[in-house]
């Protein structure tokens, strides 16, 4: 986790002033999809961040697979959010997009819908209140898997590769912090995803 803050930082200083914090090539960077391009199709409104923020602190001191950190630490960690009111029946992230932002979710349900080559979408999973989406692409800026769909009205908090970049840089201990839990989060995604296929497997 440490040679991945410090090849991060890196990379955001040798790439500062570019129009992406990482170091993409022409056509990957033009492909991106970054939340500002997504929020007016979804019809995204900025949310009173000091609410958003209290929100935030809530569910992430609740949350055991967040790394322990204290109610003033979050704060900070949620300084580096922007917080927004999604209705219901939004995409807030698109199928194999070039992703830049994750999501967290701060109130509502969001739907992880896989689109298939016929055209019908299959529900993968639905996320609620301290869930994330859309983390892997924020740390390798590859393609998204699935597209994500409000099924109520939500409040999300959004995070950027830039604003991750700079938090690693003014707050290295609390993007560590922050990093660490996300890799909590897909690893128990991983092992989820293992016991299914395990089940299936074996004919359960």
């Amino acid at each position: 986790m440490k040679k991945q803050l410090d090849r991060r930082v890196g990379t955001a200083s040798e790439t500062e002033g570019a129009a992406t914090p990482l170091a993409l090539g022409d056509e990957a960077a033009a492909q991106t999809v970054d939340w500002d391009t997504r929020a007016g199709p979804a019809r995204a409104q900025a949310y009173d961040e000091v609410r958003a923020c209290a929100l935030f602190t809530q569910l992430w001191l609740a949350d055991t697979h967040v790394v322990a950190l204290g109610a003033a630490e979050l704060a900070h960690i949620g300084a580096h959010l922007r917080y927004f009111a999604v209705p219901a029946n939004q995409e807030v992230i698109g199928q194999d997009e070039q992703g830049n932002y994750l999501l967290i979710v701060l109130e509502g349900r969001i739907g992880v819908e896989r689109v298939q080559p016929g055209g019908g979408r299959v529900r993968l999973a639905e996320v609620r209140a301290g869930d994330m989406l859309g983390e892997m692409s924020v740390l390798d800026a590859g393609s998204r898997f699935s597209a994500c769909i409000t099924l109520t009205p939500c409040v999300v908090a959004v995070l950027d590769a830039q604003r991750l970049d700079e938090m690693m840089r003014t707050e290295p201990r609390l993007a560590l912090a922050l990093l660490a839990s996300l890799a909590r989060r897909l690893s128990l995604r991983l092992r989820q995803v293992s016991a299914r296929l395990s089940a299936l497997l074996s004919g359960g």
